[in-house]
Order: structure tokens, then sequence, then C-alpha cells
């Protein structure tokens, strides 16, 4: 493997475990079985998952076998990972149809004729209670308590439940059954993807090495980015949204998704950083940024068309490079925009915001709202303005 090769795989990742080790292995020339599991807890890949899948396809354009995995099992378990609190258990329905929304998406990355689709309820479903009782054994008690989530619940007096002990020797057992060598995952799943190099030895098998890459911010720039946060771009996003979306992102965030997010070189970044020091707008290289995006999830020349749509509605681009975010708790699954604009201040009440509907003086997402009954739902991010000066994100949970 030459230099620019590895720079590629290892740029944007956070830590290598153990990193000679694999060395080692690329230089080996073995066509080596990479995996990276995905839980379908929710039907929509987001920006946030391309980062892990984006080092996918690179180890997959060098000739190495690529193992998406679909926990259609553990995801009944729930991962513990980041969570102060027992996650809510899916039903099997709501499992499988986010599933097949997983199968669907992840090819607009990945290559489908390369890719080794598989779900760990393959062998979960047929493992016996004896085998089960021995992967259990090979852990202790005091092990995963050293786990940082588990710590602090336990600290803290709130509640653990035993199945939560078991995902990451269930993660760990995926890849015993694949005979991973290297496993990906988020910074928040080192535990589990070392409890996989743990299950391997148990097992006698050779361990996995493991890359974990950091967390993509939302569109807050607070939280990672997440579904039942509202702060994230959906793959499946229309273009246009997905272009207005990423414009909405803080002039300091833009840096991280070019960083995590961007095919372009280093140097390439580099020399956009410094025409921003030189006075060059950011909105602009912001541009820049979103078409890539856009093209690559949505088809060459849509990112350009989704420039020129949103120059057009934001009077050629007369708005601020920071947008206020303004977090609106509703009731319900969704509430009256009127609603939502007396409770964010951006109208002073629900008859002023209904006349500023009926005067045409509201657009959402750049768009001008025609009806007052426009509803918001709950967990999405909103760009919406208020006559010529006041504009904002408001999220709504």
């Amino acid at each position: 493997m030459n230099k620019t090769e590895l720079d590629v795989l290892t740029r944007g990742v956070e830590e290598i475990i153990p990193k000679e080790e694999f060395l080692n292995k690329l230089e080996s020339k073995k066509k080596l079985r990479i995996k990276a599991g995905f839980d379908p807890t929710s039907p929509d890949l987001h920006l946030g998952h391309t980062v892990l899948l984006n080092k996918m396809k690179f180890f997959q354009d060098l000739g190495h076998e690529v193992i998406f995995l679909i926990g259609d099992f553990t995801g009944s378990v729930g991962d513990p990972s980041g969570v102060n609190e027992t996650r809510p258990v899916l039903t099997a329905k709501q499992l499988q149809e986010n599933a097949e929304t997983y199968k669907s998406q992840v090819f607009k990355i990945l290559d489908p004729v390369k890719t080794e689709v598989r779900f760990n309820s393959e062998w979960m479903n047929d493992i016996t209670a004896s085998e089960f009782v021995r992967l259990a054994s090979s852990q202790t008690v005091a092990r995963m308590l050293e786990r940082d989530d588990f710590a602090k619940r336990y600290k803290s007096q709130q509640p653990i439940s035993i199945h939560e002990f078991l995902y990451p020797l269930l993660q760990g057992f995926d890849s015993f059954k694949l005979t991973a060598d290297i496993e990906l995952g988020g910074t928040d799943q080192k535990f589990n993807l070392l409890m996989g190099r743990e299950v391997q030895k148990f097992y006698g098998m050779a361990q996995q090495s493991v890359i974990t890459v950091p967390l993509l911010e939302g569109l807050d720039g607070i939280k990672k980015m997440s579904k039942s946060l509202g702060n994230y771009i959906a793959l499946e996003d229309p273009y246009d949204q997905m272009f207005g979306k990423i414009m909405s992102i803080s002039d300091k965030l833009m840096w991280r998704y070019f960083e995590l997010l961007s095919f372009k070189s280093d140097q390439e970044i580099n020399l956009l950083k410094e025409d921003q020091k030189k006075g060059e707008n950011p909105r602009n290289i912001k541009f820049i940024l979103a078409e890539e995006i856009v093209d690559r999830f949505h088809g060459e020349g849509l990112g350009k068309k989704g420039r020129e749509e949103f120059i057009n509605r934001f009077q050629k681009g007369n708005v601020p490079s920071e947008v206020e975010v303004i977090k609106v708790i509703i009731e319900g699954s969704e509430s009256p925009i009127a609603n939502v604009l007396k409770v964010s201040g951006m109208a002073q009440s629900t008859s002023e915001a209904i006349r500023m509907i009926q005067q045409g003086a509201v657009k959402l997402e750049g768009k001008k709202v025609e009806k007052k009954e426009t509803m918001l739902t709950k967990g999405t991010t909103n760009l919406v303005q208020v006559g010529k000066r006041k504009i904002a994100k408001i999220l709504i949970s």
C-alpha cells in the first residue's frame, strides 16, 4: 500500500487499535474482511452514517471484502452506547421495515456487487441456550462496568437492564461469526469494538483491528447527528432540502463537514481555508461543499441546480451565514406553523403569525408558506424566515 492510499484510509480517523497490527494486515496483501454494523433503529440513513460508509468504500476500492451488517437482532436489544437510560425496544416489524430502507440507501455509497449484506439474526436466531451461556461466561460484570456509560449510570443509581450487558457480547459474536479482520465504528462504539477482539480471542480466532471515526455533529453544531434530535440530513432528503440544510450549518462547522464528508484532498481544503482568510465569503465556500454532497447522492448537476434555486429563494444570497437555532417543544407529533412561530418568538402572537402568512411574509426552507394550516413535525429542523430580517433554524422536539 502506498502512502497516498494510507492517507485516504486514515484521514479523519480517531483511533486505530492496535495500529501496528493494522498496518501489518494491510502490508500482508491479504484480502481483508471489513465489517461495520448498523442497527435499523430508524428508517433513515443520514450524513453522519456516511463518515463510516465512506471509509468502507475506500477499503472496497482497494480490493478488500466489505460487510454491511444489519443488526436486526441486536436492534431488538438496544445499543447502550452514549445513553444514560435504557433504550426502548423496537418491534420485529419496525426493525424489518427499517432494515429494508437501509439496504436501498447504503448503495448510494457502496458497490452493490462487491458488498456482502448480512443480518445478524442469521446466526442469533439459531444460537442455543448453552452457547449463549458460554458466550456470557467470556466476560465479567466488573469488565462491563468499566464501560463509561454503565459506570455513570451505576454511580447515579440509574437502572441498567441485564440485556444491555449482553449487547457488546452480541456485537463481538458477530465479529466471530463473520471472521472480521477489521471493524469500523463511531467513537462511542469503542467498548463494543474492543469486545469483538475479546470474543474472537475467546473462540480461538485471530483478533480484529479496530478503527474508530468521529461522530459528525448535526445541524445545531453541538450534538451528534441524530434523527431523534431532529438535527440530521437524510440521504433520502430531496436535493433542494439537502442543499438548504448544508447551507444552514455554521461557518465553523463547515470545516468539520469538509474534513469528514468531502472527497477533496487536504491540499484542496487548505486552499479553501486560505481563501476565507483572504476575505472570501464563507457562504461561497459552503456552496462548494453543498454542491459536492448533493451531486454525490442525487446525481451530477443537481448540486448546481440546488445552488441556483437557493440563491433565487433567498434574494441572491442575503441570508446570514450564522443562523440562530431555536428549540421549540410541542405536544403531540406535529404543530401548526403559526403556533411554532409564536412559541419561538418569531411572532408576538398566533394571530400575528397568521397575518404574516396571509401576507406572504413567511418562508419555510426558502419557499413561501401558503396555508396557515401548514404543520411542522416533531424531530425536524426547519429553516424559517419571517419578513426580511427574522430568520432561524427551528428545532421541533
